[in-house]
C-alpha cells in the first residue's frame, strides 16, 4: 500500500513561526509497527524548532532544538497532543 496522507496542516502564526502536520497511513511493518508515518514540526525563522517523527529506520523520536530523544508512540490522539503541549510552553501560551 502506499503511503496515504489523512491530514495535511500547516498554520503561520502572526509572528511568522510555522505549524506543519503531516500524519499517512501506512502497512504496519517493524520500523512503523502502528501503522503510521509522520512529520510533525514547528519552525522560527527558518529552523526546526520542535518536531516529532518516525523517519526510515529511525524510530519514533522527537526533536528540541538541536537534541533528539526517543519518543513512545501511543496513538495519533496522543502524538498531536504531545506535540502541541510542547510548542505551547515554547511559545509561552501555557
Amino acid at each position: 500500500m502506499m503511503a496515504e496522507p489523512f491530514i495535511i496542516r500547516k498554520r503561520v502564526y502572526p509572528d511568522g513561526d510555522i505549524v506543519e502536520i503531516r500524519p499517512w497511513s501506512v502497512d504496519k511493518s517493524p520500523d512503523k509497527p502502528h501503522g503510521f508515518k509522520y512529520s510533525l514540526v514547528y519552525i522560527r525563522e527558518g529552523e526546526r524548532i520542535i518536531g516529532y517523527d518516525n523517519a526510515e529506520r529511525k524510530g519514533d523520536h522527537r526533536h528540541y532544538g538541536d537534541k533528539t530523544y526517543p519518543y513512545e508512540f501511543k496513538g495519533i490522539d496522543k502524538l498531536f497532543e504531545d506535540f502541541f503541549n510542547d510548542v505551547r510552553r515554547f511559545r509561552n501560551e501555557d
